[in-house]
């Protein structure tokens, strides 16, 4: 039996001052000065761990768009067992899991002392907005069923 998601609602239409302050912290977050390669690793990293669909396919887009390989991509979930990663966007990608988990982890010492060695302490403020509004828009669409694009086979 195949499960067809149905979406609930449509969240942009509901409150469409909502989509307003979510984009005015992206414009933000775009700006920032985070290096636009990393932000899309990390945001697809949360969105991996949250199971959103609609990010997933959004974000792997735009990140081919900015040369991201696709070995890389498909690699993202197994970070630590490859050499493909750099130290700065290992640091963020722990931070990722730790900030989008922190029910489960607390954000450990460990991880806040690895990543404050990469990063200085705007950008890490700035990483975890970024972290923060991905995880925002991961629950928009996971909670109300958003339904990704589908495309024809490439």
């Amino acid at each position: 039996m195949k499960h067809i998601m149905k979406p609930r609602l449509n969240h942009a239409e509901a409150d469409p001052g909502s989509l307003n302050a979510m984009l005015a912290l992206e414009k933000y977050l775009a700006g920032c000065g985070i290096d636009p390669k990393l932000h899309h690793l990390v945001i697809t990293r949360a969105s991996q761990i949250n199971g959103c669909a609609y990010c997933l396919d959004m974000h792997t887009r735009d990140a081919r768009a900015l040369g991201e390989s696709e070995q890389r991509l498909h690699l993202l979930a197994a970070w630590r067992e490859s050499p493909l990663f750099t130290d700065r966007e290992r640091a963020a990608l722990a931070w990722t899991e730790a900030v989008t988990l922190v029910s489960e982890t607390g954000v450990p010492d460990e991880v806040y002392e690895v990543a404050r060695a990469q990063f200085n302490e705007r950008e890490l403020v700035q990483l975890t907005l970024v972290i923060g509004a991905i995880n925002t828009w991961n629950r928009l669409n996971v909670a109300f069923r958003t339904v990704h694009p589908v495309r024809a086979a490439q």
